[in-house]
């Protein structure tokens, strides 16, 4: 499957959470729902996956944990705020630098319709 189809089917994954649970609740619920999706559809993911930074080759002692890794291939950032700020975005596209993949999925859950809360983000793709 290339990027583009993953990509899809994760976004039609949450298109299907967000028609069943509807918007305002924790990114959490959200999580647990996305991944159990995700288990359904038989694809790879890592949840909460802790990813280490480094700094002039030292690995520093604290990192960040990425939402949701699919197939290590595109970084699945979780928000259900009311607006998703730029340094949201940022902070993806630095995730994705830090990990070398190549895209991943801003999705803010707290939106009326979720195609509007859906922010791709892509690492030199």
């Amino acid at each position: 499957m290339d990027i583009n189809e993953l990509t899809e089917k994760i976004i039609g994954i949450c298109i299907k959470i967000h028609q069943i649970l509807g918007p305002g609740l924790f990114e959490s619920i959200y999580e647990e729902a996305l991944c159990y999706e995700l288990s359904r559809a038989g694809l790879k993911f890592e949840r909460q996956k802790p990813i280490p930074v480094y700094y002039e080759n030292v690995k520093l002692g604290i990192g960040f944990n990425a939402d949701v890794v699919v197939e290590n291939r595109v970084i699945v950032e979780l928000k259900s705020v009311e607006n998703v700020s730029a340094v949201n975005k940022k902070q993806l596209l630095t995730y994705l630098k830090l990990t070398e993949l190549k895209l991943g999925l801003l999705i803010n859950f707290n939106v009326k319709v979720l195609i509007d809360g859906i922010t791709r983000i892509a690492n030199n793709l």
